[in-house]
């Protein structure tokens, strides 16, 4: 009877074993209400930015104002209608820029910015002037009015340039190294 009782517990012990693993249950489940309240926030503030750079378009009838489909508007100060091409992926691109608020500041001159070199699309840049210079020629300047998520978004520069703050800012390409 030892032996019938040592097969039957050992029989058991194999067959408890293996048991499937069962998925761990979160201890505290949420509905998800932050990211909900998140979303309801960035409309609110994207709506709010394209409200003040409209009106502030709608002042200005010297200039003709392009629409990008990035989510910005330009205007070219000094357009080349020339069939000169546009940077692409991986071109490295030189050029100034300044940047003011919706109000005209200046926040930063083009001497305190200096030349950039950017190499498209394979670098850190703001989305909006990365999709501006995109759009540019050699040789071009342009002004962006960028809505805040395509600026510096929630955090701001941390100096200068304030959380949600919406900026103008006027670009001039001065070369463009085609690398392909």
């Amino acid at each position: 009877m030892n032996k019938y009782f040592k097969t039957i517990l050992l029989f058991l012990l194999v067959f408890s074993a293996c048991k499937t693993p069962e998925a761990r249950r979160p201890v505290k489940t949420t509905s998800g209400s932050f990211i909900d309240a998140s979303v309801a926030m960035n409309k609110k503030i994207i709506a709010a930015d394209e409200k003040d750079i409209l009106a502030l378009i709608e002042k200005d009838t010297s200039r003709e104002y392009y629409s990008s489909e990035q989510g910005f508007w330009y205007y070219y100060n000094n357009e080349i209608p020339s069939e000169t091409e546009q940077a692409g992926f991986g071109d490295v691109v030189k050029y100034e820029y300044e940047i003011k608020d919706l109000n005209g500041n200046l926040i930063y001159t083009k001497e305190e910015l200096g030349t950039q070199e950017y190499q498209m699309d394979k670098e850190e840049l703001i989305s909006g002037l990365r999709e501006g210079l995109k759009l540019m020629k050699e040789g071009e300047t342009a002004t962006f009015l960028l809505p805040s998520h395509k600026a510096y978004g929630y955090y701001g520069d941390l100096k200068r340039i304030g959380a949600n703050m919406p900026i103008i800012t006027t670009v001039t390409i001065l070369n463009i190294e085609q690398i392909n």
